[in-house]
């Protein structure tokens, strides 16, 4: 049979004090005297007592659960933000719940209902988005709603997003200025804002430069989606010199067909530009030029939003600059 967890009444009764005693000696900032806070922490150790903190945070009307809805959890950036996320709500005595999803609106719907099932005080969406409806029940009910890299905010929500168009217009102006002259955007199917806003930036601004470019999508934001890129872009008989792939894994995919595949000289004969800044970009091995995401300054900021003690009637937007981290796969700008 299993065995009934520690009470606070059972530390009560070990160091000969009441109830509302042991409740007092667990609340922050509560009245107590040392001596009596002293009898009741050497009974709590003694009996191996945890206060249960979901059981007093319902009795305040929030549970201090707060759902992080997210889809491909084990790509390198992800995982960064999904850790970033985890340690600023640990911090803030918040604890995560992680659901893992696919991209569908089905399934990202079910997360949330999910999440409300088990009286979160809020959801964070790396992935998809949720209907308006759901999302302003949510609100009535003062759950808050971080969505991350998302498309236009819901009410009681906060949209966080990077300037991804200004990206896509950088790397171009940086393939050109390396003296690249084919240029080419290699994407994934996945069709998420940020990527279609990466894509749109890329465009615009080699339709500015009278340059001509082609573009290749292929399966997820995979490095196995990068292989099948390389093999569409790279093996024809006139293959672009300069690239922007939307994700660094991608990236890695390309390079790795570039070099081993078609003994293509990275950056010789071929110039890369990725997006995320994933510590394999970094690696001897690849040496990525990227944008980095800040990953941390949006966990920080985006937590204390949600850990505010006044829930905003609006939607709300915090917009971050991606840095553009410059490495070997880029030729040197021409002296011209």
């Amino acid at each position: 049979m299993p065995r009934n967890a520690v009470s606070a009444k059972d530390v009560a009764e070990l160091a000969g004090v009441s109830r509302a005693a042991v409740s007092r000696c667990f609340t922050p900032g509560a009245s107590i005297s040392d001596e009596t806070r002293e009898k009741i922490v050497k009974a709590a150790d003694r009996l191996g007592y945890q206060v249960n903190r979901l059981a007093s945070g319902l009795i305040r009307n929030e549970s201090g659960i707060v759902a992080i809805i997210a889809a491909e959890i084990a790509t390198p950036y992800r995982s960064s933000l999904l850790s970033a996320l985890t340690e600023a709500l640990q911090k803030a005595g918040k604890v995560a719940l992680v659901i893992n999803t696919d991209s569908s609106d089905g399934s990202v719907e079910q997360a949330l209902r999910q999440a409300i099932s088990y009286r979160t005080d809020a959801a964070i969406f790396l992935s998809g988005m949720p209907a308006r409806s759901l999302a302003e029940t949510c609100r009535r009910n003062g759950m808050r709603l971080l969505l991350i890299n998302r498309e236009a905010g819901r009410p009681g929500s906060l949209l966080v997003r990077l300037r991804d168009a200004e990206a896509g217009r950088r790397a171009v102006r940086m393939l050109i200025a390396a003296g690249c002259r084919r240029l080419a955007l290699a994407s994934s199917r996945t069709d998420t804002p940020a990527l279609r806003e990466r894509e749109r930036g890329f465009r615009q601004a080699a339709a500015e430069a009278g340059i001509d470019w082609v573009e290749e999508r292929r399966g997820l934001t995979s490095y196995e989606a990068g292989l099948e890129l390389g093999m569409a872009l790279l093996a024809g008989p006139n293959p672009p010199d300069g690239v922007f792939c939307t994700t660094d894994l991608m990236a890695c995919g390309m390079m790795d067909v570039a070099r081993w595949r078609l003994a293509l000289r990275v950056p010789e004969q071929l110039s890369l530009i990725g997006f995320d800044d994933i510590p394999q970009a970094g690696w001897e091995g690849y040496d990525l030029t990227t944008f980095r995401q800040p990953v941390e300054d949006i966990a920080t900021r985006g937590i204390e939003w949600l850990t505010a003690p006044v829930l905003p009637e609006t939607a709300s937007e915090l917009l971050f600059e991606p840095t553009l981290k410059p490495r070997g796969s880029v030729r040197r700008p021409s002296p011209t």
